[in-house]
């Protein structure tokens, strides 16, 4: 059976929980539209969480790769566009590290576009009366640092031929502050990006005042 491989994150910044990972685990063994969903832990740690991820691509061989983080202060679902090759920590990693200014990627290109489409599962979740936007910047903590060096592992890698990948941001939970998004609706919303990725190779275009 083909897989998806979906990704979330370990608590960090003091965080009790991170939500990006109890969705992964919600969606982990499930079917959608055919695929096995294979939901996996990633370290908030610069360079380590690639190495996790590299090897999870190897052993997988996944049709599409969805990695999710956590993203404090947002009330919706964040649908990453681009992820630029900076690494620049307001806080330290889970393992300490605090790096500024540093290329993810030595001589790698500035930024890559998401390979999600993410207009189209941004229709599909308004839809399904699901809060989501579209974001132009996913940070330049751990979650950028894992959304630039996936796009650039899915261009630059032959082994990685066919895969389509990208990163989605998620609400703290209620029980973190708000704002927020309950765990069932962002399981949900994660569940719908999935599907819409899988049948949709072309994105939607936008038409003047239609999306976000």
């Amino acid at each position: 059976m083909p897989c998806v491989l979906v990704t979330g994150f370990d608590p960090f910044g003091g965080q009790p929980v991170n939500p990006s990972l109890q969705a992964v685990r919600s969606l982990h063994g499930s079917t959608v539209l055919g695929h096995q969903v294979i939901g996996a832990e990633l370290p908030t740690v610069f360079g380590q969480s690639m190495q996790v991820l590299r090897a999870l691509l190897r052993q997988h061989r996944p049709t599409l790769v969805l990695c999710t983080g956590q993203a404090g202060g947002r009330a919706a679902i964040s649908l990453e566009r681009v992820a630029i090759n900076v690494n620049d920590a307001r806080i330290p990693d889970n393992a300490g590290a605090q790096p500024v200014d540093t290329p993810v990627v030595e001589h790698g290109p500035a930024a890559y576009f998401t390979g999600l489409p993410v207009k189209a599962i941004l229709q599909a979740l308004l839809d399904a009366g699901i809060n989501a936007e579209v974001s132009q910047t996913a940070g330049t903590f751990v979650c950028n640092h894992v959304f630039y060096g996936l796009m650039h592992e899915l261009a630059s890698n032959p082994e990685c031929g066919g895969m389509r990948g990208g990163l989605v941001h998620v609400p703290w939970l209620p029980e973190q502050g708000q704002p927020s998004m309950r765990m069932a609706e962002v399981v949900a919303g994660l569940r719908i990006a999935i599907e819409c990725a899988l049948t949709t190779r072309h994105d939607i275009r936008k038409q003047a005042g239609a999306l976000n």
